[in-house]
């Protein structure tokens, strides 16, 4: 490949990363839906006012250990989703933090689910749930299709790690499309369960 070709692409591809930062890194614009009422705070969490929220999609199928699981079946509790993968770097960074807050929620009328996508099988997303303590169910979707089942212009999982805090109403309250500690979980998580 000459040094012209070479330097085409790059640019080319610079010019597409860049499109795709721009759209991920600008409240109210996701999927170029217009106005969609959230807004992203300096954090990076994008949250929506409780009375404009849009629904989350059918988020059911099997878990990565074989199970049946619909979100649907925790309506009247806080859902939290972590889309992940065993292959990612970031999603093991924050593996830990979700135990933590899971463990100290349980019972606290708060539920978490993962979504694992892009493993190939379920043997690595398995090993990865018990070398990180995950005690929380993960439904396995290795193409990315559950993700694809949000309405463009709602706050939807991007990228990967993605993290959604759905109401008591199953309606998305808020949104991070990076990688998450305790803290900023915590960030997410307590505005809506101190929602009546």
């Amino acid at each position: 490949m000459s040094t012209r070709s070479r330097a085409v692409l790059l640019s080319a591809v610079a010019a597409v990363a860049g499109l795709t930062l721009s759209a991920c890194g600008k409240g109210g614009t996701s999927g170029g839906g217009g106005d969609t009422h959230f807004v992203t705070g300096h954090d990076g969490i994008a949250t929506v006012a409780e009375g404009e929220r849009a629904a989350a999609p059918d988020l059911s199928g099997k878990t990565i250990d074989g199970k049946t699981l619909d979100v649907a079946d925790y309506r009247g509790e806080i859902v939290v989703v972590n889309v992940w993968g065993s292959w990612c770097s970031p999603c093991r960074e924050e593996a830990k933090y979700f135990a933590k807050v899971s463990k100290d929620y349980s019972g606290k009328g708060v539920q978490f689910v993962g979504i694992n996508t892009r493993d190939t099988s379920t043997t690595p997303a398995l090993a990865f749930e018990e070398d990180n303590g995950i005690g929380y169910p993960s439904l396995y979707d290795p193409t990315g299709r559950l993700m694809l089942r949000f309405k463009k212009g709602t706050l939807n999982p991007q990228l990967i790690p993605s993290t959604l805090i759905l109401d008591k109403e199953g309606r998305v309250a808020a949104r991070a499309l990076e990688p998450l500690d305790d803290t900023t979980l915590l960030k997410m998580l307590k505005p809506v369960l101190a929602e009546k």
